[in-house]
């Protein structure tokens, strides 16, 4: 990876700083090349934001790596958002 992007970097990257009690990415670029990625992020930090401002905090938590980033896509959760998701 010529950017240094790695899948398991931006994990350990979210957890780490976000507190985050799950953490989920994925490589959507066409040839897994690391310009385009999916992240879902579960932390107690998101507990009575609005998404505007939980995405923030990815993106800010990114701010080094969105720069070699071409598309990005996210989806946060508190942890009970995440509960409630997986009991369907």
């Amino acid at each position: 990876m010529a950017n240094g992007l790695s899948v398991e970097a931006l994990r350990e990257k979210l957890r780490r700083e976000l507190e985050a009690e799950h953490v989920e990415v994925k490589d959507t670029s066409a040839n897994h090349c690391a310009t385009s990625f999916k992240v879902l992020v579960v932390s107690p930090r998101f507990e009575g934001k609005p998404l505007l401002q939980r995405h923030r905090l990815v993106n800010s938590c990114l701010a080094e790596e969105l720069k070699e980033i071409h598309a990005f896509e996210q989806k946060t959760l508190t942890p009970e958002q995440w509960l409630k998701e997986n009991q369907k």
